[in-house]
Parts: structure tokens; C-alpha cells; sequence
């Protein structure tokens, strides 16, 4: 039988009973779901595919692949890809779990991901008995271990850290992995929320200026969740790596993992409108601004957090006596202790509330301060 870690956010329970104590309500913070409506376009869009009577294509039809392709082009200068190198996927998430699997990679292999990383690149690799290691720098394996290394995973901008690799760093890991003979999997679900010195410049894997146009064993993975406020729609993509994408699409195939056909022309027309997600990006710009000083006023050091939906913060104690504190105060906030030994004494700070729930958190924060 096959024995997984609990799911982490269960151990969240006694805070959340704590924070719901508080007279005015709880301010949920912990998980960065998008609270803010699905844009109307994409309903339209949702309901003119309704009549949906036949199969999906697990590659995706040629209006989604296309607006994959001429996406990457407009927004994360990617130019090469053909419609053939792209596919939708169920959400993001599942790509990451069952690419080990989908790229044939096994017992004895080794999977690396960064060392403040997303829990479900762990998972991915041992759902197959592979081995994870947590690293940020391939230089600290040694030859033994190189030689083992079949999957590289790179997250950025980073969850739960904000942090952007930059396209010096994506450079080295491209060239590194070539080297050894690994593919690199580019998490890129936040890039359209970049801030500072990152907006509108967050670099892909796929960009040529890191790869030289070579895509092989390239890929990167996008999801609309965050920019258009479809994590319901679990619509999300794969691109690159041509000389892998046949098999995965086949591999896929196989195994039903299909987009419904209604959704992959909602994306479609999603990915075609950059107006929404410019609106949307203002929406958290706003609520990054008020919630980063009251969350300093109350003690904490505000880390990395250049982009994404998220601030990473640390008071330089465990996290969850932070998140403690914090629920003293009716917020709720993810332990960094979830996302590998490197973050346990960080908390995750989520910008996905309400405004009126940001600013009912901000106040508690700054009159916790100013006691």
C-alpha cells in the first residue's frame, strides 16, 4: 500500500480554532486561493463551450495550444514553440506529482528541487521511489549523486519565498543539466505577478536568452489560477521540450488526463486577454502594500517576496509560535516548517483575501504593535 505524509495543512487545525475566537472574525491567510470573481469574459467564454458533447483531446485543441504559444510569445519572450510542444493539464499540480512518473523516472533515480520548495515535488518523486534532494546549488552533489540525477526542479517566482531566479542562475542550471544528462521542470505559475524590479520581468526556462533556442528536455509549467482567478477551473498548461512532449501527450492519453473541452476554450480565451490579469494584478499590488508594513510593525522581517501572491516573513523564531501569535490576532498563516527544514522559522503570508479581510488584519497587526 502505498503511504504518503499527512497532508500538511491538517496540523493547521488548533490555529484556525484559536483564530476563529476572535470577535471580529477570522482573516485566512494560510492558503493562496483567489477570493476575487472568475472575470465575466472567461464565464462567456465557459458557457459558449457548454455544448460539449464529444471527447477532449488530451494535446488540447488547436485554439488553446495556440494561445499557449502565442502567449509565451507576448509575455515571457519565448519565441520557437510550435503548437505541437504545448499541452493543457489539469491544474498546474498535477503535472508536478505525476511528471517523475510521465518521464519514466524510478527507484535509484533522484529528483532535485529547490531547498524551500513546495511540498508535491517531494511527492512527485516518491510516489515513484525516486529519491528528493533539496538543493539549490548541483555543485554541493557529489559525482555519485549527479550521475542519479534525472529531474530537476526549478520554482520561480518561488512558493512560499517570492524569490526570482534570474536568467544568469537559469543559465547554469540549463547548462548543468545537460551536462548530467537531466531534464528541468520550470514551475513558473506566478511569473505575471512579478513587483520591484521583477514586473513584467520575470525570465522563463524557455526563454532563448537561457537556452540559446535549444528547448530539448526544457519545460515549463503555467497555471491561470492565479492570474485570472481560475483555480476552480483547474486550468493550467505544459510547454517545451520537444523532443519529450510526444510521450507525455501519449502518456497522458493512456491514463484520461484530459482537460474538459468547455475550459480549454475558456483558457483559451482567457490567455488571449492580458486587460484582466493587468486588473487583477493591482488588486494584489494594493493589498501587497498595506499588509507588508503592518506585518513589519508587528515584528516580522519581510524576506525575498520580489513576486508571487505571497510574503515571506520571519520574526527568527519557529514558525509555529509565530503562527501562534498570529492567531491570537484571528489571521491565519502558513508555517514555513511546511515547506522543508530551510523555512522552519519563516511564515507564509498569503495576498489573496478580500480587501476588507486585509484591512481588518492590518489593523490588528498595527494596534498589536502599538501596545
Amino acid at each position: 500500500m502505498l503511504e504518503l505524509p499527512d497532508y500538511p495543512w491538517n496540523q493547521l487545525a488548533p490555529y484556525r480554532e484559536q483564530a476563529a475566537k476572535h470577535p471580529g472574525g477570522v482573516v485566512d491567510l494560510s492558503i493562496g486561493t483567489p477570493v476575487d470573481d472568475t472575470p465575466q469574459l472567461i464565464q462567456d467564454a465557459l458557457a459558449e463551450g457548454a455544448n460539449s458533447h464529444g471527447y477532449p483531446t488530451t494535446h488540447g485543441t488547436a485554439e488553446v495550444r495556440q494561445a499557449i504559444v502565442d502567449w509565451f510569445a507576448r509575455r515571457r519572450q519565448v519565441t520557437g514553440l510550435g503548437i505541437n510542444d504545448v499541452m493543457p493539464t489539469v491544474g498546474s499540480k498535477e503535472m508536478v506529482a505525476w511528471l517523475p512518473l510521465l518521464l519514466g523516472i524510478g527507484a535509484g533515480d533522484i529528483v532535485v528541487r529547490p531547498k524551500i520548495a513546495y511540498p508535491t515535488y517531494d511527492i512527485g518523486a516518491q510516489l515513484v521511489g525516486a529519491t528528493p534532494i533539496a538543493t539549490d546549488d548541483l555543485d554541493e552533489l557529489g559525482t555519485e549523486e549527479l550521475s542519479r540525477v534525472k529531474l530537476i526542479w526549478v520554482n520561480s517566482p518561488g512558493n512560499p519565498t517570492g524569490k526570482v531566479t534570474g536568467v544568469g542562475q537559469l543559465q547554469r542550471i540549463v547548462e548543468r543539466a545537460r551536462d548530467i544528462g537531466a531534464v528541468v521542470a520550470s514551475d513558473e505559475c506566478y511569473a505575471e505577478l512579478g513587483w520591484e524590479d521583477f514586473e513584467g520581468q520575470v525570465p522563463s526556462i524557455l526563454d532563448p536568452e537561457v537556452n540559446g533556442g535549444n528547448l530539448d528536455n526544457l519545460l515549463a509549467l503555467y497555471s491561470l489560477s492565479k492570474q485570472s482567478n481560475l483555480a476552480g477551473y483547474r486550468a493550467a498548461f505544459v510547454a517545451g521540450a520537444p523532443n519529450l512532449m510526444p510521450t507525455l501527450v501519449n502518456s497522458r492519453k493512456h491514463a484520461g488526463m484530459i482537460v474538459p473541452g468547455p475550459i480549454q476554450h475558456a483558457m483559451a480565451v482567457a490567455l488571449n486577454d492580458d486587460q484582466h490579469v493587468a486588473k487583477q494584478r493591482e488588486l494584489y499590488r494594493a493589498r501587497r502594500d498595506a499588509l507588508r508594513p503592518a506585518l513589519e510593525n508587528f515584528g516580522l522581517r519581510i524576506e525575498d517576496s520580489v513576486a508571487g501572491l505571497y510574503l515571506w516573513c520571519t520574526q527568527g523564531r519557529p514558525s509555529f509560535e509565530t503562527i501562534g501569535a498570529l492567531a491570537e490576532l484571528g489571521i491565519v498563516a502558513g508555517p514555513g516548517a511546511f515547506y522543508g527544514t530551510a523555512g522552519e522559522r519563516h511564515v507564509r503570508v498569503a495576498l489573496t483575501a478580500s480587501d476588507e479581510r486585509i484591512a481588518a488584519a492590518v489593523e490588528r497587526l498595527n494596534s498589536s504593535a502599538n501596545r
